[in-house]
This record gives C-alpha cells, sequence and structure tokens, in this order.
C-alpha cells in the first residue's frame, strides 16, 4: 500500500470548525505551540488501526475554550473564564472532545489505514512523553491561527507521527 496519507488543508480545518460550530471561522498560518503551552494545551492522540500513533493535534487553551463555548452555544463569556482560570472547564471539555473526533474525519483517506481518536487529554493531566515528542517535532505539521467569530482565537498545532 503506497503512502496517501497527508495532513488536512487549512481550508478542510475551517469548513470543519465552521460547519461544526455554525458560525464564521478564519484561519490563516501560524506558530507551532510551544513546550509552556502544551501544558494548557487539549491534545488529542490518534492512531491507527495497530495502535500505532499517526498524529497528534494541540488546541491551545484559548482556541478550546472558544471552540468548545461556541459547540455548546454558551456565552463567549464562559470561554474567557476558563481561560483566564488557565483551565478547561467540565463542559468546555466534553465539546472539544467531541470537536476532536470529529477532527479524525479530516485524518482519513480512501485506501490508507484508518485512523482513530485513542485519547484526549486536558489541561494538567500528564502528556506520554512519545506525543509530547510528535507535538513539538519538526516535520509533517500544520499550524494555524483559529479565529471563531464573537468568541476569540487561539491556536491550533496538528503534526503527524513519523
Amino acid at each position: 500500500m503506497s503512502d496517501v496519507s497527508v495532513l488536512p488543508g487549512s481550508l478542510a480545518v475551517r469548513n470543519l470548525f465552521e460547519d461544526l460550530l455554525g458560525r464564521e471561522v478564519t484561519v490563516s498560518p501560524g506558530e507551532p505551540l510551544g513546550a509552556e503551552e502544551v501544558r494548557t494545551a487539549t491534545v488529542a492522540i490518534f492512531t491507527d488501526n495497530f495502535q500505532k500513533m499517526y498524529a497528534v493535534l494541540g488546541l491551545d487553551l484559548s482556541l478550546a475554550a472558544n471552540s468548545g463555548a461556541a459547540l455548546g452555544l454558551l456565552p463567549a463569556g464562559a470561554a474567557e473564564d476558563s481561560v483566564e482560570d488557565k483551565q478547561l472547564y467540565p463542559n468546555l471539555a466534553e465539546n472539544v472532545f467531541e470537536l476532536c473526533n470529529i477532527f479524525t474525519s479530516l485524518l482519513n483517506r480512501e485506501g490508507a489505514p484508518h485512523i482513530k481518536l485513542y485519547q484526549v487529554l486536558y489541561p494538567g493531566m500528564e502528556l506520554p512523553s512519545d506525543a509530547r515528542a510528535v507535538l513539538l517535532a519538526l516535520g509533517r505539521r500544520l499550524d494555524l491561527h483559529v479565529e471563531v467569530s464573537r468568541y476569540g482565537k487561539g491556536r491550533l498545532s496538528l503534526s503527524q507521527a513519523p
């Protein structure tokens, strides 16, 4: 089987966020999440059918809170409070889990191994060292600034495992 795995483009990410959140979303090229930001990020680990790590997605606290609030039709203040308290509230975390689960659709390609969401880790949870290394590594990655209309902006980093 040839390698048909590719990272999604920024347009696909924008469309997924817009469709899911039901509001305008803008994306632009961004910088990778740094080691300090990973501590407060929501991190999703994706694996193939053999439980081999395929990719790691990191949403900084701001993007996780804003997209979680928008998905739950909560006021923007809920996201602001979450960021101010430096934690992702449980109701927002539940919505972000759904976003990460649906994000899997951007990683699956015809003729490639099936990719699934393996685990979502929230701020304060211990991130496995191999997932941390993939998220922070240079290589096949997508780094975006994402702004959710009427909520706020944040950063998304997606890095494919070697």
